[in-house]
C-alpha cells in the first residue's frame, strides 16, 4: 500500500523496535477504520514487520476532557468509536480505549511496541498531546496527514491572507492527493495479543451515561454520528443534493447542503473520500462540483492553515488582523441601539425574529446553515458591548452548541466575522470598515420556509415550544 510521500512524516530517527510485540496507531484525529492513510501505513509496517496492529484511543472526560466539550460532543464521538472498533475487529485490528489522555494512552501501550503511528492535527491541544509524546516515546515515530486533501506544509509555508492566495496552490497539488485509500489486509490478527479496552463501546449511551461532563447541552437525534452514517450521507449528497449545489447553497430551506462538517470534525469521514465521491458522481454539473470542492477542500484548507500559524487563533487579539482590531477599536465607543446578554442571545431573545430562528436551529439540532452563520456572528458582534467580548461570546456559543464546534473552521469562521481573511469594506457604525451584514441578506432566502423547517427540526428533537 502506498500512502503519498508528502503526507508522511518521520518524528525521530529511531529504527523499529525489534523486540516490538506491535505496530500501535494512535487514532485521536482520523476516527475511522477505512479511508484512513494512518491506519493503512500501521497495518503495512505491522505486514513489513511480521506484528499484529493495535489502535488506541484516549478519552478524557471532567476537568481534564476536551475544553468546551459536552454531552452533544461526546455522544457524536462516541457512536464514531462504536462503527471504528467493529470495522477493526473485522480486519483483525486490535482496539484498545482507555480513559486517559491520547498521549499517556499512546506513552503507556508504545512500551511493546515496534512503531507508533500518529494522525496530525492543528489544534493547540492536538500539537501538545503530539509533542508530550514524541518526548517520551524512544520507538520509531511517524505521523500520516489523512484529514485534509492537501497536507498544510505542502500547500504553502506562511499564513495565507485569503482564500484568493491559497486558491491556486491547493490548485497545482489537487491532483497529487486526490488517490483513493485501499484497506491493506492484515496478515497478523491481533486476538492474541490479550490487549483489552478499559471501556467497552458497544453501547455508546451507557458510555456517556458513565462519563463525568456538562449534560446541560444533550444528544441530538438529528445527526448520528460514525462512518456508517458519514457513508450514507455521502451517498444521499452525490444522489441528490449535488445537482442543486452550485445554484442553491446559500439557501438554507433549499436542502442542498452536505452536512458533512460534524463527520469531517471527527474524522469520521475523509475529505478525499468525499471529493473523490463528488467529481465520480453522475449527478452535477461541473460547476455543481467545482463550488463544492472549493468549500471542501480550498476554503477548509484555509481554516487549517490559519489555526496551524496562529498560535492565538483562538483570542481576539492575536486571531483578528490589525487593520480589523483598529477600525472596530476606533469605533468602540459608538452607540449600539441592541444590546443583548449572552443568555439571551443563546436563548433566542433578541428583537430579530430569523437571527432567533437560527439560534434555536443551533441550540436544538446543533447546526446551523452556512449563510445564516455569518449573519448569527455579525449581529453577535453588533449586539455586544465591545468587539472584544462580541468575539469570545461568539466563539463560546459557537463551541458549546454546534457538533462540529471547536473545530479549526470553528476559529477561522469566528476570527473572519471581525475581518480575517477579508478587506476594509465602506465605513459604517460599530464596525468601523469590517463587513457588515443586513438583515436584507435574508432577502436572498425564503426565511419563512426556513422557520417552518427549524420548526419541524425542533419538534423531531422533542422541543415544541419555541418562541421567535
Amino acid at each position: 500500500m502506498t500512502i503519498e510521500a508528502g503526507r508522511i512524516r518521520r518524528l525521530n530517527e529511531a529504527e523499529p523496535n525489534p523486540k516490538g510485540r506491535y505496530v500501535l496507531y494512535l487514532m485521536q484525529q482520523s476516527m475511522r477504520a477505512r479511508f484512513n492513510p494512518a491506519l493503512e501505513r500501521a497495518v503495512a509496517e505491522a505486514n513489513r514487520l511480521d506484528l499484529p496492529v493495535v489502535v488506541c484511543f484516549g478519552l478524557l472526560d471532567g476537568s481534564n476532557g476536551f475544553p468546551e466539550a459536552n454531552a452533544r460532543h461526546y455522544a457524536f464521538l462516541l457512536e464514531g468509536l462504536r462503527d471504528a472498533a467493529g470495522h477493526l475487529a473485522e480486519r483483525g485490528i486490535a482496539f484498545v480505549l482507555r480513559k486517559a489522555s491520547p498521549a499517556a494512552v499512546a506513552v503507556d501501550l508504545a512500551r511493546d511496541a515496534a512503531l507508533l503511528v500518529l494522525d496530525r492535527g492543528y489544534l493547540a491541544i492536538q500539537k501538545r498531546w503530539y509533542g508530550e509524546i514524541a518526548d517520551a516515546v524512544s520507538v520509531a515515530l511517524v505521523q500520516v496527514e489523512g484529514d485534509v486533501v492537501v497536507p498544510v506544509d505542502i500547500a504553502s509555508d506562511k499564513h495565507e491572507h485569503a482564500a484568493r492566495t491559497l486558491r491556486p496552490k491547493i490548485r497545482r497539488h489537487l491532483g497529487d492527493f486526490l488517490e483513493p485509500v485501499r484497506a491493506v489486509k492484515v496478515k497478523h490478527p491481533a486476538t492474541r495479543l490479550g490487549l483489552k479496552s478499559e471501556i467497552e463501546i458497544g453501547d455508546p449511551a451507557a458510555v456517556l451515561a458513565g462519563m463525568v461532563l456538562d449534560r446541560t447541552v444533550g444528544p441530538v437525534k438529528r445527526f448520528t454520528g460514525g462512518e456508517n452514517a458519514a457513508r450514507t450521507r455521502l451517498k444521499a449528497f452525490v444522489g441528490d443534493a449535488l445537482s442543486r449545489y452550485g445554484a442553491e447553497r446559500g439557501r438554507p430551506e433549499a436542502g442542498a447542503a452536505s452536512h458533512f462538517s460534524p463527520y469531517l470534525h471527527f474524522g469520521q469521514i475523509s475529505p478525499v473520500e468525499i471529493a473523490l465521491a463528488v467529481r465520480a458522481a453522475k449527478s452535477g454539473t461541473a460547476e455543481d462540483k467545482d463550488a463544492f470542492i472549493e468549500e471542501l477542500v480550498v476554503r477548509r484548507e484555509l481554516a487549517a492553515n490559519h489555526v496551524h500559524h496562529t498560535p492565538g487563533y483562538d483570542r481576539f487579539a492575536t486571531a483578528v488582523p490589525d487593520w480589523a482590531r483598529k477600525a472596530l477599536a476606533d469605533h468602540a465607543k459608538d452607540e449600539r441601539p441592541h444590546r443583548y446578554s449572552e443568555e439571551d442571545l443563546a436563548e433566542g431573545r433578541t428583537h430579530d425574529r430569523y437571527w432567533n430562528v437560527a439560534m434555536a436551529e443551533m441550540r436544538v439540532t446543533g447546526f446551523m446553515h452556512n449563510h445564516l452563520r455569518m449573519y448569527w456572528g455579525k449581529k453577535i458582534l453588533e449586539w455586544s458591548p465591545s468587539a472584544e467580548e462580541g468575539f469570545a461570546r461568539t466563539l463560546r456559543l459557537n463551541n458549546r452548541y454546534f457538533l462540529d464546534g471547536r473545530d479549526m473552521n470553528s476559529f477561522t469562521n469566528v476570527a473572519w466575522v471581525y475581518g480575517l481573511h477579508d478587506r476594509p469594506w465602506a465605513r459604517r457604525p460599530i464596525f468601523g470598515t469590517v463587513r457588515y451584514q443586513s438583515e436584507n441578506s435574508l432577502r436572498k432566502i425564503d426565511a419563512k420556509a426556513y422557520e417552518r423547517d427549524v420548526t419541524r427540526l425542533c419538534a423531531a428533537e422533542g422541543v415544541t415550544d419555541l418562541r421567535f
